[in-house]
Formats: C-alpha cells, sequence, structure tokens
C-alpha cells in the first residue's frame, strides 16, 4: 500500500498517518510473518523511542482498518501479516520456528466435509499445521 493510499484510508476514517504508524506497517509487510516483539524490534532499528504498547495498539488499528491480520502460531503472541495477501495455512516448524505457507486448497475437502456434517465453517486463513519442516527432519531433528 502506498503512503498517500494509507494517509487516505486514515483520513476516511478521522485518523492521521504518522511515522509510527507507517513504520509499523512497514515492518509487517518486510517481515511478512511477525509478532509485535519482531515489529517492535525492527521499528526501534529506525526509530528507537517507539514503544512496545504503541506496537500493540497500532497493529489493533490496522487490524481494524482490514489491513493487517493475524493469527496464533503458537503459545505466544499472534502472528501479524499483510491482510491483503492470499489466504493461506501456515506451516509451524516445531523445531527450527520457521513458518511457511501452503495453498489452502488442500484442506478444502476437509472445510467441506465439515461444513456438510457439522455446519461448522473453517476460516482456512487461521489454520496452522505444527510439524518439523524438511531441513530439521533430514537432519534427524524432532521437536
Amino acid at each position: 500500500m502506498s503512503d498517500s493510499s494509507l494517509a487516505e484510508l486514515l483520513r476516511s476514517r478521522g485518523l492521521r498517518l504518522t511515522a509510527q504508524r507507517q513504520l509499523i506497517l512497514q515492518a509487517v509487510l518486510d517481515l511478512e510473518h511477525a509478532t509485535p516483539e519482531q515489529v517492535h524490534s525492527a521499528v526501534r532499528e529506525v526509530a528507537a523511542g517507539v514503544n512496545i504498547t504503541t506496537i500493540y495498539r497500532t497493529l489493533e488499528l490496522l487490524e481494524r482498518l482490514g489491513l493487517v491480520t493475524h493469527t496464533h502460531l503458537s503459545h505466544g503472541s499472534p502472528t501479524y501479516h499483510a491482510a491483503g495477501e492470499h489466504q493461506h495455512v501456515h506451516l509451524v516448524c516445531r523445531n527450527c520456528g520457521t513458518v511457511d505457507e501452503m495453498d489452502p486448497q488442500l484442506l478444502q475437502p476437509l472445510a467441506d466435509r465439515l461444513a456438510d456434517e457439522r455446519g461448522f465453517l473453517v476460516d482456512i486463513g487461521h489454520v496452522a499445521l505444527f510439524g518439523v519442516c524438511r531441513d530439521c527432519g533430514e537432519c534427524g531433528e524432532q521437536a
């Protein structure tokens, strides 16, 4: 998203574009999948005075604006990524912590079955599968 379209979106909601909001959104876009703490670390490299409370509040605002979304990839903090991205399933390595993505169509038969049999609608964008990535599996490392 360009700075001007972000500014327009914020103005339409009675808000203004601040340097902190720009930096936080850019950090989420650059990091792709990031916790608030990771965003904070990235932003502090550019603007040391930004505190973690500002990060959390801004991420909540950006999510309400539909610019970012979050999912829970562990027991810790939520992980944020751009909302405009294609919907995907998260693959999380329990050993090294890497996050990969897969096409949600692979889970569509399961989602369809759950809808038919139980009336349950799966939010595939919030699905995270945990296991061991190829690299860790090849090294014989198990979580």
